[in-house]
């Protein structure tokens, strides 16, 4: 039997769900929330606008088919499972294709501005892995225009008063309350395992505070940061992510790391250059003579190699990610044929992406913000000069697991408390952080829509479940909550304290960089099992060296240096997960590349990797698992569920081997 009121604990406080992330997925959360008349405490770890949302540059996937090309959510949903090379449930990527038109128009109409034709129709450019103009796009910065679309409505419901089920405000409380730079240290479970709050840190005050929720959504984002280098925010550590896994919580696939092929090398970060700069005309390229010395501007046509449209004629410069990105490792690390640098002697590890056959007004209506970063950090002209680019990782397709319920159609049943539910009953998980969309490889483009369609789902599968729910969080003994605030301020106590008088402390910004140059080198593009072992025992290394470490700050508030080495913690726990998954499946598949093993194996391998925390740091595999949702047992297995679209090699080399209703070549089971 469910509690009397959704809106009031017995005792009487208003009840609320806990949404950690301010980014895309979080904040359509909230919304979604909020409209199902669910109140909403919102943390964050830096001000909502600056989550790493706003860094997306390229645009938002939906088949709108303004063009007449033949595009529809059919041809989407095919090229999405096409592209993830078959690992990704596809009830999921249905609903997801199947309401993308949707999507973009509700973000038309909260004032998203995006790029129009002439005749005032919303434009369309392509991105990878499809034939279609299907990605609509604000310039080069979409992910900052829908981030602040969404934000303005989430203030809406800040100002808006919680009413009780009478519709009578309730005096002093918002739809939603907002706690910016709080940073979550782990979930609270009760004595049954349900998750019914969160212990999450003030960042300026470095207070420690057990906030009570009927459920938890966590919305953080990815793990780049477990590389050293990245196109991701320094904030995307994979912290709250590796707090819940080894709390219990089940982690996916977590072997599948993107690795976007066009960035701008640095030394202390990997700064994008989006695909888009592909979408409207940029082509990859490098010398045919690999010493040519030569200004990239003087090299003709005839001399270069457009290594993309050698190698796949049918897509050229808009394959996929992780074919690009191989493709471009192979010419330069392989076959020594980067760009020649006279000043040390030797081919360096770039290419050239060149606009410079384009109109500078056209590239200044549709990249400027993209060109602009690139000139503002590499000092070069990118309208009269070709962009030195190499790839870096990007977007982590691994997640925590989470669940879904498909309808009779195939697609998502709307309102299951089963959407989105991670295998801790209370807690869900959307955007970068679960790994629900992409599975083996992200198409560029469909990250702000999972983001946004996530929230729409799970927004009201927390409301089902909350109205499920016996009792609230809230009437639950104290003593749950007090021993979790105390747990944690004893771990962070620890941290300020531990190896002080340490003659010869680790120093927890030498162990990252030592972890990041570890995962970058050797277990991203391509990876070998013997060095792959070797990582493995550098992480044990590493692992017992984080025990030495001495917190270079100690002060009482702000303190950053303690802070760091709460995530170096957590993110050494998730490198093992992702290194532990890669060297295990001994196959190709999307953006996970073994040499040894160069073929896909759909009979060993066609399943979801299911990670099971254990003690000491242990990784455990597991082909199924129980979890509770809504007074509901399910049981999990790790098969995936190609039911919509049948698995088949992934070919790029011609025009249109991703598309059924393009080329009519492929066989599709009905839908």
């Amino acid at each position: 039997m469910a509690a009397k009121s959704t809106t009031r604990s017995e005792g009487g406080k208003v009840r609320r769900v806990i949404v950690v992330g301010g980014g895309l997925a979080g904040l359509m959360t909230v919304i979604k929330l909020c409209e199902a008349k669910v109140p909403v405490d919102l943390i964050s770890l830096v001000p909502v606008k600056r989550s790493h949302s706003a860094c997306a540059q390229g645009g938002i996937n939906a088949s709108v088919n303004t063009k007449g090309e033949g595009d529809s959510p059919q041809v989407h949903l095919e090229e999405t499972a096409y592209g993830g090379d078959f690992l990704a449930n596809q009830p999921p990527v249905k609903g997801m294709a199947e309401a993308a038109p949707g999507i973009v128009n509700m973000l038309d109409r909260m004032g998203v501005p995006f790029n129009r034709t002439p005749e005032g129709l919303l434009d369309f450019r392509r991105f990878g892995g499809t034939l279609y103009h299907r990605t609509a796009f604000a310039g080069a910065t979409t992910g900052q225009q829908l981030l602040y679309a969404l934000d303005e409505q989430v203030r809406r419901f800040e100002l808006a008063d919680v009413t009780d089920e009478h519709g009578v405000a309730i005096p002093g409380e918002k739809m939603v309350r907002k706690f910016e730079f709080w940073d979550f240290i782990e979930a609270i479970l009760d004595d049954s395992g349900t998750c019914v709050g969160c212990v999450a840190q003030d960042l300026k005050s470095m207070q420690i505070r057990a906030f009570t929720g009927d459920a938890v959504v966590l919305a953080t984002g990815g793990c780049g940061i477990v590389f050293g280098r990245s196109t991701l925010s320094v904030i995307c550590t994979g912290t709250a992510a590796s707090a819940v896994y080894q709390q219990g919580a089940v982690y996916a696939n977590g072997e599948f790391i993107q690795v976007h092929p066009t960035a701008i090398p640095g030394a202390d970060k990997l700064r994008l250059i989006s695909e888009s700069a592909r979408g409207e005309g940029g082509r990859v390229w490098v010398p045919k003579d690999k010493t040519d010395a030569r200004s990239p501007r003087d090299i003709p046509e005839k001399e270069r190699d457009y290594l993309l449209e050698r190698m796949y004629p049918g897509y050229g410069n808009l394959v996929p990610r992780d074919i690009a990105a191989r493709a471009i490792f192979k010419t330069c690390f392989h076959e020594g044929r980067g760009i020649w640098n006279a000043a040390t002697g030797r081919n360096e590890n770039e290419v050239y992406l060149d606009l410079t056959h384009k109109d500078e007004k056209f590239l200044r209506s549709k990249l400027a913000g993209i060109l602009e970063i690139y000139e503002k950090f590499a000092g070069t002209d990118p309208y009269k000069n070709p962009m030195k680019v190499f790839p870096a990782v990007h977007y982590s397709m691994g997640g925590l697991w989470v669940d879904y319920e498909a309808d009779a159609r195939g697609s998502l049943k709307a309102g299951s408390p089963r959407n989105h539910a991670t295998s801790i009953p209370g807690l869900y998980a959307v955007g970068e952080v679960d790994y629900q969309y992409h599975g083996a490889n992200r198409l560029g483009a469909n990250s702000l829509l999972s983001c946004i369609y996530a929230g729409m789902v799970c927004g009201p599968a927390v409301a089902t479940y909350q109205r499920s729910i016996k009792r609230s969080a809230l009437d639950l003994p104290r003593s749950i909550f007090d021993k979790a605030e105390k747990r944690a301020e004893s771990s962070y106590q620890r941290i300020l304290t531990q190896n002080q008088d340490a003659k010869q402390p680790e120093n927890a910004y030498r162990l990252h960089q030592e972890l990041g140059e570890t995962m970058l080198r050797d277990c991203t593009i391509e990876r070998d099992n013997a060095t792959l072992d070797r990582v493995l025992e550098k992480l044990g290394e590493l692992e017992e060296r984080a025990g030495r470490i001495k917190c270079t700050d100690t002060a009482p508030r702000v303190n950053q240096g303690a802070q760091f080495v709460r995530h170096l913690e957590n993110m050494l726990v998730l490198a093992r997960v992702i290194a532990q998954g890669a060297r295990n499946r001994d196959e190709s598949r999307g953006a996970h590349y073994k040499p040894e093993f160069p073929a896909r194996n759909d009979a060993a391998w066609m399943r979801t990797t299911l990670a099971r925390h254990e003690e000491k740091g242990a990784v455990r595999f597991v082909r199924e698992f129980d979890y509770a949702c809504a007074g509901q047992s399910i049981h999990v297995t790790d098969a995936v569920d190609t039911s919509l679209v049948t698995p088949r090699e992934r070919k790029y080399e011609q025009a249109g081997a991703a598309s059924a209703q393009a080329t009519g070549k492929l066989s599709q089971k009905s839908v």
